[in-house]
C-alpha cells in the first residue's frame, strides 16, 4: 500500500531522507543537497504506518515553470509506487497555480523513461549534477 502523501512544513524530515538516499547513498555532496530554494519550497512527505519518512518531493516556482525536485524513496519502499504518487501529488499542485505554463525537472538520466510516463520530454544536452547524470525535463501544465 502506497503511504499518503501530504504538503508539509516538517522540512527536518525531509531532509533527513534526502540526506539518508542523496548523500549517503548517491554520495551527493551535502553542500549541494541544501540549497536556498528549500525555504521557499512546497514540500510533501510520505510516511509509514509508524510516521517515518519514506518518500519526499519539493516544488518551487521560478518564471512561470513549476520546478520538481528532491524526489526520494526510501530504499525499502522503492518499486512500490509511492515514486509515481510523489510525481502526480506535485503535478497536482502544479495543475492547481493557473499563473503556472509548465513543469520542468532534472532527471537521473536512468530515471528519463519514469518520466516521460507522465508526459515529461528531455530538452537540453546531459549535465552533472552532484556529480550524476541528469537531463532536464519539461511538460506543458
Amino acid at each position: 500500500m502506497i503511504p499518503p502523501i501530504e504538503k508539509t512544513e516538517d522540512f527536518a524530515d525531509c531532509l533527513a531522507l534526502r540526506l539518508a538516499v542523496f548523500v549517503d547513498e548517491q554520495k551527493v555532496p551535502v553542500e549541494e543537497e541544501v540549497d536556498d530554494l528549500d525555504p521557499v519550497a512546497t514540500h510533501f512527505i510520505a510516511r509509514d504506518a509508524e510516521g517515518r519518512p519514506v518518500g519526499t518531493a519539493r516544488i518551487v516556482e521560478i518564471d512561470g515553470t513549476g520546478k520538481i525536485g528532491r524526489v526520494c524513496v526510501a530504499r525499502e519502499h522503492r518499486g512500490t509506487g509511492l515514486g509515481a504518487a510523489l510525481i502526480e501529488a506535485c503535478l497536482a499542485e502544479l495543475r492547481l497555480r493557473p499563473h503556472l505554463t509548465r513543469a520542468k525537472l532534472g532527471a537521473q538520466t536512468h530515471a528519463i523513461g519514469f518520466y516521460a510516463r507522465f508526459g515529461f520530454e528531455p530538452v537540453g544536452a546531459e549535465y552533472l549534477d552532484g556529480g550524476i547524470p541528469h537531463r532536464d525535463m519539461v511538460m506543458p501544465l
